[in-house]
């Protein structure tokens, strides 16, 4: 800041022979408060949208690499709560097979099928329609059961009438 300020007054050198010292002095400790900018220079710096700088190959290969890493966790992560959620479907099926295997079958088939898609907009839209897809499942699963309840509790009540 000292190197900043001096070369501030060298500049202003005409300043100095303009005004008494003492009014510069005062100027010079009022420059030292504020801590901001020495120079337009330095202002225009701070608060102009600098141009983003071009990447290397290397930077937009580690960028690539952690979007990447970033959908392959939302992915692990969608198919666990997949999985997850399927411990709730514990009915067989008109063939005979518990409709929890019939969901992981086809939650597994699906996911082999994306495994190797590039696109991130299509690897995002994705994710989002099977994080929709489980969401409205399980609450079809929770009305289902909330009406089987009612319907358990209102022949319970009829019965002991």
């Amino acid at each position: 800041m000292v190197t900043k300020l001096q070369r501030w007054l060298n500049q202003s050198g005409h300043l100095k022979n303009a005004i008494g010292c003492s009014e510069c002095k005062a100027i010079v400790r009022s420059r030292s408060l504020h801590n901001g900018p020495d120079t337009i220079e330095e202002l225009l710096d701070r608060h102009v949208v600098k141009k983003e700088k071009p990447l290397d190959d290397e930077e937009e290969e580690l960028q690539a690499r952690q979007r990447l890493t970033s959908t392959r966790r939302e992915a692990l992560s969608l198919y666990r709560d997949i999985l997850r959620a399927t411990r709730f479907f514990m009915w067989p099926d008109a063939r005979g097979m518990l409709w929890k295997d019939v969901l992981r079958d086809n939650a597994r088939r699906e996911f082999e099928e994306a495994r190797f898609e590039k696109d991130p907009e299509v690897v995002t839209r994705l994710l989002i329609g099977g994080r929709d897809a489980v969401q409205s499942a399980l609450e079809k699963l929770a009305k289902k059961q909330r009406q089987q309840i009612e319907k358990e509790g209102g022949c319970s009540v009829d019965r002991q009438q």
